[in-house]
């Protein structure tokens, strides 16, 4: 086989590793094509030859069979990584230093987490006071890569009602996060969910009277864990 050099330093290459952890998570599950083609907008013969191309790179970036999806290799996974850290520092930066509203600092953290260098990260962190999370509440990873596990839940995935405490909100798309930040629900918020249906959820967010009504997409934007 023939090997193909992937410049680690594309925006195209950094977006894939990022989708595929984004994905798989961090028990690193095996990826399909059909998923990555949905979280990207790209066409599915486009993301098989750009995964051919990962696999073939040296160092391997990811290890890819046809049928079974993709994995990041160890190479792979410490760009997502240092890519992902770049992203949420800037996240982190953008909204703390430079007080962009919430919802717009993921897309314009987009446009500058490939580019910026060590040192320019580094004095971020610093000025920041290292952060662990980013404003949406998602874990910063660490200059080595290690990154602790976050222990939530998608508020989607409750059965009953009680009291939660709100762990994280996606930062996927700015609409839904701007709604949710007008009902007051942010990471550490209180939630107190008093009744569900397969369309929608009844809650109270922190010290709010009023009843919210979410539907299942905005719920299904929102990861909790127990207030307890």
């Amino acid at each position: 086989m023939t090997t193909r050099r992937v410049n680690l330093n594309t925006e195209s290459v950094d977006n894939y590793l990022k989708a595929i952890f984004a994905i798989g998570g961090q028990e690193e599950e095996r990826v399909t094509s059909n998923a990555l083609a949905e979280r990207l907008g790209v066409a599915p013969a486009s993301i098989t030859n750009m995964l051919q191309k990962l696999a073939a790179s040296s160092p391997p970036l990811v290890e890819y069979e046809r049928h079974r999806g993709v994995r990041l290799s160890a190479a792979g996974r410490r760009r997502a990584l240092e890519v992902l850290r770049h992203h949420r520092l800037l996240e982190t930066f953008l909204y703390e230093v430079l007080e962009y509203p919430l919802e717009e600092v993921h897309d314009e953290a987009e446009r500058l987490e490939h580019f910026i260098s060590e040192r320019f990260e580094e004095r971020i962190a610093a000025k920041l006071g290292h952060p662990k999370f980013d404003p949406h509440g998602h874990c910063i990873p660490e200059m080595d890569g290690r990154m602790p596990k976050q222990v939530s839940r998608p508020l989607t995935d409750i059965e009953q009602d009680g009291k939660f405490l709100v762990d994280s909100v996606s930062d996927q798309d700015p609409l839904l996060l701007k709604q949710l930040k007008a009902h007051g629900i942010t990471p550490g918020a209180r939630l107190q969910v008093t009744s569900l249906s397969q369309e929608e959820f009844v809650l109270r967010a922190g010290n709010n009277s009023r009843a919210l009504r979410l539907s299942r997409t905005l719920a299904g934007a929102v990861r909790i864990r127990s207030a307890d």
